[in-house]
């Protein structure tokens, strides 16, 4: 989805747009409810292969694409042959081709087919990029996003919040992984969602993999992903030297104009997201790079246990 989110869904009280905005959540969580039920009878058959779901209840920058390639490595570090699934949408192709160069990727119309395909071939773990209120599927293990800036901002749905659906949906979630410093506050919050249920919580962080591209020059950053200041905060805390920094729409289509002001500061180099890399044409990459970042998950041997346990 193609968006600029508005500053009050971050807010810690409830903002004078969240109520005006509430009815029309409202709207929403019955329309989400409806489809929720009509979903839950396509598919009750048992999988033919291991699903692994990444997904978030946060509307975006929540590091799903750069888990699951993460999740890829680990699964191929067990001998299996994992591909991904991504479902159809125009203003994705960013992220899918992300995925691409890390593995087999199945674009389908709808997770199901994509599943159908993977399993069909020589592929014996599929990996859902998002699919997380798909609930036509039932993933062997369903993995749940969250960024420790953000966590779940103020708590409610779209329109009025940043939420795809109630923070109690954590409840049919296997395990959390949170980007960023722990937070046992939140945590408290989580396990007094989901009841007797135990669901190992994960904490990760960004590596800039290419950060000696960067080092001792003066920079202009920009990005049109779900959190434009994270992106920002990560290029600081590696101490690079910031100058200028432009914010753009999630999944944001680059204009002529929009380059004509970035590349305003021609004595500073000009990086971005490796996401919005993908959205710009050829001839203008020339221009610009990207900061190439891997996910470090805290206890990675634990996690890896839990995963092959899946498998």
């Amino acid at each position: 989805m193609k968006f600029k989110k508005p500053k009050f869904w971050d807010d810690d009280k409830i903002s004078f747009w969240a109520i005006i905005f509430f009815p029309f959540s409202l709207i929403y969580l019955v329309l989400f409810s409806i489809v929720k039920f009509l979903q839950s009878f396509k598919n009750n058959s048992k999988n033919d292969i291991p699903i692994i779901c990444v997904g978030n209840i946060y509307l975006g920058g929540t590091g799903k694409t750069p888990l699951v390639k993460e999740i890829f490595n680990i699964v191929k570090s067990f001998g299996k042959n994992p591909a991904f699934i991504k479902k159809k949408y125009s203003y994705l192709i960013d992220e899918i081709q992300m995925l691409e160069k890390t593995g087999k990727t199945f674009v389908c119309d709808n997770r199901i087919s994509g599943i159908s395909q993977c399993s069909n071939t020589d592929f014996n773990v599929a990996i859902l990029d998002d699919g997380f209120q798909d609930y036509s599927i039932k993933p062997d293990l369903s993995i749940l996003c969250f960024n420790s800036k953000q966590l779940i901002g103020n708590g409610l749905l779209i329109p009025s919040g940043p939420l795809r659906e109630k923070f109690s949906s954590i409840s049919k979630t296997d395990c959390i992984i949170i980007n960023g410093n722990k937070n046992l506050e939140f945590e408290k919050k989580i396990f007094n969602n989901i009841g007797n249920k135990k669901i190992p919580i994960f904490y990760s962080k960004y590596i800039i993999k290419n950060i000696e591209n960067f080092a001792n020059k003066e920079i202009t950053a920009f990005a049109g992903i779900g959190n434009p200041s994270n992106f920002f905060e990560l290029l600081k805390e590696n101490n690079l030297n910031i100058k200028k920094t432009y914010s753009f729409p999630d999944h944001h289509e680059y204009s002529k104009a929009d380059f004509e002001i970035i590349t305003k500061n021609k004595d500073t180099k000009i990086i971005t997201t490796e996401k919005d890399f993908y959205r710009i044409n050829e001839k203008q990459r020339q221009a610009f790079d990207y900061v190439e970042i891997q996910l470090k998950i805290d206890n990675i041997d634990k996690f890896k246990e839990l995963i092959n346990s899946y498998l």
